[in-house]
């Protein structure tokens, strides 16, 4: 029987990118592009099948920020699909980044240049806004959608003997001084995507503590940084061009910069092949790239603790009693 690989945010980036490689590796996969633009995913689609005209490729639209359309593609998941063997949680925003610009030139002439362009910390500031679920943007399109629909899709994961895997798209920018579980939607900071990466890092160990029992396998990725939408929208095209011998040359220094999305799809596509079993809960996979552009993978002991990724996850089922007593079920 053919694995199902279940793709948010397939439509671009280290999505779309990660689908090719995938079918590059193993055609025969029925591959399931969730994407919230029903007309990108079915140019997506037709294009992966002139490439690999053979495999099985489909689509479901899904705007993860949208609750209702977070119920509604489950139900037609769980109509089409008997088991799930692959979940990439891959979509995620960073809406009206800021540069800091101080922070930047400061950086330049500190010991910490390269983890600073690594990791972007304390480099970049956001606007988030409120969702018509009341929820953060940010924080529902990042964390709580997905979590909400891996809930829905409970049934299609696992069993023990044939486990399922979550892979989520997480970052080096998930840092922990940026999130409190006292504001786990980070509605009153200025760095809500950091902060949510660091709450799908926590969510991850979460669900292997609950999940593993019965199949289900969590791990966290970080894709390293890219020229994609979402870091156009920090500079203009024109100023990346300009920084781009600058960025050749830190990639001697520092492996994070894998620049485009087929080096950011690494990690992703070689946890495709290994047994969840066998991964560490508390470990990040990280696309890296060497400074002459070969990718490899690497690993970094994430920086958080067990018992906050327990609260958390009891707060997102709070979150998630109280949204569905809340928001009207899908049509």
């Amino acid at each position: 029987m053919s694995k199902v690989v279940l793709v948010t945010g397939a439509s671009s980036g280290v999505g779309r990118a990660l689908c090719q490689r995938l079918l590059q590796v193993e055609d025969e996969l029925h591959l399931c592009l969730a994407c919230r633009n029903p007309g990108r995913a079915e140019a997506v689609r037709a294009a992966l099948l002139a490439t690999w005209p053979s495999a099985q490729v489909s689509t479901v639209q899904v705007d993860v920020s949208d609750l209702r359309s977070v119920l509604r593609a489950a139900r037609e998941l769980k109509h089409r699909f008997r088991r799930l063997d692959y979940v990439y949680l891959n979509v995620g925003i960073m809406p009206s980044p800021h540069l800091n610009v101080k922070a930047l030139f400061s950086s330049l002439f500190s010991r910490n240049m390269i983890h600073v362009f690594s990791t972007a910390e304390g480099l970049l500031t956001q606007e988030d806004r409120v969702t018509a679920d009341g929820l953060q943007e940010v924080f529902a399109t990042n964390v709580f959608g997905h979590f909400l629909l891996i809930r829905e899709l409970e049934l299609l994961l696992g069993p023990r003997d044939s486990p399922s895997q979550l892979i989520w798209t997480s970052s080096r920018s998930a840092q922990k001084s940026n999130f409190s579980l006292e504001d786990v939607q980070h509605s009153r900071g200025q760095e809500p995507y950091s902060s949510s990466k660091y709450v799908v890092d926590l969510l991850s160990v979460a669900l292997n503590r609950h999940g593993n029992e019965w199949g289900l396998f969590s791990s966290v990725v970080c894709p390293g940084t890219m020229l994609t939408n979402l870091t156009y929208g920090i500079l203009p095209p024109f100023v990346w061009t300009l920084l781009m011998p600058f960025i050749w040359l830190l990639r001697f220094f520092a492996n994070a910069f894998t620049l485009t999305p087929y080096n950011g799809a690494e990690a992703l596509v070689w946890l495709f092949h290994q047994k969840p079993e066998s991964l560490n809960p508390l470990t990040k996979y990280l696309s890296a790239t060497t400074g002459f552009g070969s990718s490899y993978v690497t690993t970094q002991k994430m920086d958080l603790d067990e018992d906050a990724a327990e609260q958390l996850y009891q707060h997102l089922l709070e979150l998630e009693q109280h949204v569905r007593a809340t928001v009207p079920s899908a049509d």
